[in-house]
């Protein structure tokens, strides 16, 4: 035997000193390392959670309508929505000692290292589930030393900011079961047609076995793979000490009903109307597209199913298929501006283009009830007279001259009154007043009725001639509606973020600016459409649809060349319909030009049906009614044969009686007829 030599010996105990020191350094730096990393994720803090979620839009009761994604299912619920099995088969299968350890599972690593050397290759995965939730967060899906690297650092952080109950939750969030479901919401919905919470032990063992390979353990790709996936998870809750063998075995043999079916549907609901709200989740809560499309969003809407169906239904029913024609129809509750139902054309996969929204057309006549509230402002009543007749208008400023027409060229040729020229429609009458008031009348208070599109100032706006949109002029008749409060429109009540949080609620608004006694006075007048009272040298506007109606209305109709409107209200709701060809064409077959007043009445008496008939409610004070001989405004008498109980501002109503129609008058009554004053208007404008 060789003794070693004191040389060898000192050489020897170099070296192993040299080792040991070398080895302390390391193992300092490892440490200094460790805990500098530590330091790191612990100043970056908590990671965001946030992942693409499909946002979901709800109509008025709560049903699911649409929802935004790109092919992907996503719908984030919390822990305690998640059936305890479920959520126990998970951890079983996949991470059984997830509660603890601190992100990795040293142990489980260990022997996957050892499994995979034995048999030169990798065959036993060893993440946690917080490795997979950071995967799944963070990471692309690829097997480089970079992304373990990152991965581990995502562990890290998640582990050292949230507790293990916010990691499992999202960890269930996110998994991919395939066919397009991620998270147990969605998957929950497609395989079974039931919410995660409602899962039975059977079904959630299946489910829980899907997220290995979802095109091998899928029950719709292999009902032998998924049983098989099945019996494994329940083993594992048995010996992992979540269910008993009994109970295991139970659910092993039941037979599971499978749906296979997205239950949101594919084809939206009222889909000019989701395009609107899309719009303003943009440009008024100023919500970025993809927060809008993926951000996982509950949007709560103002949208009534049946009332929407209605406005759809009476379309399809009095537009002809073979008409080009296209429609706009907006309804809104007038006491708060919530948009009930919207129609912006009749095809929306062959155009998207919202004609209730982004056209501007002309309004025609239902421009008049903003005049004529003008004129109640400037002591106009429903008694006051113009005469109607042909009337060329001339200007002083080298204006070109005017030549407005009656329709189908009819004038009564003498004195009509304010409610009868609104009822029936006459354009003589309302030229004249706009002119009286000054052509910037009118415009300032289209302004205050809430239209925003540009208006010319010349004598022809008095009949509609600048353009406007379908939505604002629905929420102008709304101020008359309620009594002169502004509403504006409204199509979102409440918006909740991913995790429920409520990020927008809408505040109930209402300001006057209108006075209540002349938007009643003007409301009551607009009942006259439907009146045959008020007929004169023509019929009221709305005799054409008198009969389809069941209950009080206000409403005015409007025509151009190629526009053909009807705007009108209860107490409860407002409706604007428009009807015209997109390309301005002008509109000559006389079924299309019934089109907007049938589709109105009919949808209004489908949309109120059921609910209680209500009549327009004179304020407490500042009107008064009295009863007036319809064809001169004047006080009806017992003789008079038509008489019609009228309102107007209180100190403005009529105090001379008709004297037409009375019996056995005497000569000094007769003489007084004859000499009738010059109207107070002939002083002002010679020209009427």
């Amino acid at each position: 035997m060789e003794i070693m030599t004191d040389h060898g010996f000192r050489k020897t105990v170099k070296y192993l000193r040299a080792f040991i020191i070398i080895s302390l350094i390391g193992m300092i730096c490892m440490l200094v390392l460790f805990l500098g990393i530590l330091a790191y994720a612990k100043i970056l803090g908590a990671p965001p959670l946030a992942v693409p979620q499909s946002t979901l839009f709800y109509a008025d009761d709560g049903t699911l309508i649409g929802e935004s994604n790109s092919g992907q299912k996503r719908y984030w619920v919390g822990l305690k929505d998640i059936s305890p099995d479920l959520v126990n088969a998970t951890v079983s299968i996949e991470d059984k000692s997830f509660y603890s350890h601190h992100g990795f599972d040293l142990k489980r690593i260990a022997g996957a290292v050892l499994a995979d050397i034995q048999a030169f290759a990798k065959v036993q995965g060893a993440s946690t589930i917080t490795q997979q939730y950071a995967r799944n967060l963070f990471l692309e899906h690829d097997k480089t030393w970079n992304r373990k690297l990152h991965e581990a650092f995502y562990t890290i952080r998640l582990e050292m900011n949230y507790s293990k109950n916010d990691i499992l939750e999202g960890y269930l969030n996110t998994i991919y079961y395939g066919n397009g479901a991620y998270g147990v919401e969605a998957a929950s919905q497609y395989y079974f047609g039931k919410k995660a919470a409602d899962l039975t032990l059977a079904e959630a063992s299946m489910l829980a076995g899907i997220p290995k390979g979802p095109g091998l353990y899928s029950p719709l790709a292999s009902m032998e793979n998924a049983k098989r996936r099945q019996a494994i998870i329940l083993a594992t809750m048995v010996k992992n000490g979540y269910i008993q063998k009994d109970t295991a075995k139970t659910a092993l043999a039941q037979t599971l009903t499978l749906t296979g079916i997205h239950t949101t549907q594919k084809v939206k609901v009222a889909p000019y109307f989701q395009d609107a709200v899309k719009n303003a989740l943009k440009n008024q809560l100023h919500l970025d597209d993809r927060t809008i499309a993926l951000g996982g969003l509950k949007v709560f809407t103002t949208l009534d199913l049946k009332q929407q169906e209605a406005a759809e239904r009476q379309i399809q029913q009095y537009v002809s298929s073979s008409s080009e024609i296209q429609v706009g129809l907006v309804a809104m509750d007038p006491k708060n501006g919530y948009l009930k139902a919207m129609v912006g054309g009749r095809d929306y996969e062959k155009s998207p283009f919202n004609r209730a929204v982004q056209a501007i057309r002309q309004p025609g006549s239902t421009i008049k009830p903003l005049l004529y509230y003008a004129a109640l402002e400037q002591g106009f009543t429903p008694s006051s007279t113009m005469r109607s007749e042909y009337t060329t208008f001339h200007f002083d400023d080298g204006q070109a001259d005017y030549t407005p027409h009656n329709f189908n060229n009819k004038y009564a040729d003498g004195e009509i009154t304010l409610a009868q020229a609104l009822a029936v429609s006459d354009n003589i009458f309302a030229v004249k007043t706009h002119l009286f008031l000054g052509e910037e009348s009118l415009i300032e208070t289209a302004k205050r009725f809430g239209l925003s599109t540009k208006m010319a100032q010349v004598p022809s706006l008095a009949l509609g001639t600048s353009g406007v949109r379908v939505i604002e002029m629905a929420n102008a008749y709304s101020l008359l509606a309620n009594g002169g409060k502004r509403v504006n429109p409204t199509l979102i009540t409440r918006v909740e973020d991913y995790n429920g949080h409520v990020i927008f609620e809408k505040k109930q608004e209402a300001k006057k600016v209108l006075d209540p006694a002349k938007a009643f006075v003007l409301t009551q007048m607009l009942t006259g459409i439907f009146d045959k009272k008020l007929n004169g040298y023509a019929k009221v506007t709305g005799s054409t649809i008198i009969n389809d109606l069941t209950r009080p209305y206000a409403g005015k109709s409007g025509s151009t060349e190629t526009d053909s409107w009807m705007i009108g209200y209860s107490p409860q709701l407002v409706t604007a319909v428009w009807a015209g060809y997109d390309i301005g064409k002008p509109i000559e077959l006389t079924a299309e030009k019934t089109y907007a007043k049938n589709i109105w009445a009919g949808f209004m008496e489908e949309a109120l049906e059921g609910k209680p008939v209500k009549a327009f409610t004179a304020p407490k004070e500042g009107v008064i009614g009295v009863y007036v001989a319809p064809a001169n405004g004047k006080l009806a008498t017992k003789d008079c044969p038509v008489r019609r109980f009228t309102y107007f501002v209180a100190g403005t109503e009529p105090t001379e009686y008709c004297t037409d129609h009375l019996k056995n008058a005497d000569p000094d009554t007769k003489k007084q007829k004859n000499n009738k004053k010059v109207p107070w208007y002939k002083k002002i404008m010679p020209w009427s």
